[in-house]
């Protein structure tokens, strides 16, 4: 049994089920689901792909590409790509939905890195585990856990789903939460919030911020710097951080422009 249905749940359902073990995925709320061959077709492959760098685009250049527009803009154009993407893959959202599988392209449209952009999760791209779930290969189970047994997830309906292992796939922690637990609860205060940019959607509360919250710049506790995301975010904006510590250590001017607010209240 593996409660939940995003990026790793998908992963570790069909690494079970190709291990000869009968699972079932429990979905709690929707997924957007996007394959990975759509996924390159219509968003990524002008940037990222042997076409690409042919064409003159490295992955320095295709880095600085992805990070130029800004968050305030970027819905408007995410919208039409996904848009043409459930156009495309109509069969095979069709045919998930006929298996129970509880879909969305995000509250507006956007898709999958606006997701990813604002909470960090409620994704899945697909490179072969739905095709399992539209297949009865992997089964289905949906709605909210009302607890778990020694045994068994109990539904929050009462049905009693019996179970040898229950793996839990339900997201990843907050930066913030990990600040807690390796610092201290007083610094994750201090710094506040991490990821997200404002946009007032589900897990992305306001105000608008128009950039990722305490990401590659200075936060509130001195020397303490927050760096992550994905491999275009980890490459391009290290350098970003590197140039700032290097200019600390040289002792060269660094004003900082305004320091996230906190929004904690202890």
């Amino acid at each position: 049994m593996v409660i939940g249905s995003n990026n790793s749940a998908h992963d570790i359902c069909a690494d079970l089920w190709e291990h000869g073990a009968d699972v079932t995925m429990v979905q709690r709320s929707s997924t957007h689901i996007a394959r990975s061959e759509s996924l390159m077709d219509l968003a990524l492959g002008g940037l990222y792909s042997e076409e690409a760098l042919a064409n003159g685009v490295t992955t320095e250049k295709a880095d600085l590409l992805f990070a130029s527009l800004p968050y305030r803009i970027l819905p408007e154009a995410q919208i039409p790509v996904y848009a043409e993407m459930a156009e495309r893959d109509a069969e095979f959202y069709s045919q998930l939905e006929a298996a129970g599988f509880d879909l969305d392209f995000g509250v507006d449209g956007s898709g999958l890195f606006l997701k990813y952009l604002r909470r960090g999760s409620g994704y899945y791209i697909d490179v072969g585990a739905s095709q399992l779930i539209i297949d009865g290969r992997v089964k289905l189970a949906s709605g909210e856990v009302g607890k778990i047994t020694g045994n068994a997830v109990v539904m929050a309906n009462g049905t009693e789903l019996e179970a040898d292992a229950i793996i839990y796939a339900t997201g990843y922690g907050s930066m913030n939460g990990w600040l807690a637990d390796l610092v201290s609860p007083e610094v994750a205060d201090a710094v506040g919030k991490c990821w997200g940019f404002g946009s007032d959607t589900p897990k992305d509360p306001g105000p608008w911020e128009g950039e990722l919250r305490n990401m590659w710049k200075p936060t509130n506790v001195e020397n303490l710097w927050i760096h992550g995301g994905n491999l275009h975010q980890s490459r391009h904006y290290s350098n970003y951080v590197a140039l700032q510590l290097k200019a600390r250590m040289e002792g060269l001017p660094t004003p900082v422009f305004e320091l996230q607010p906190t929004h904690h209240t202890r």
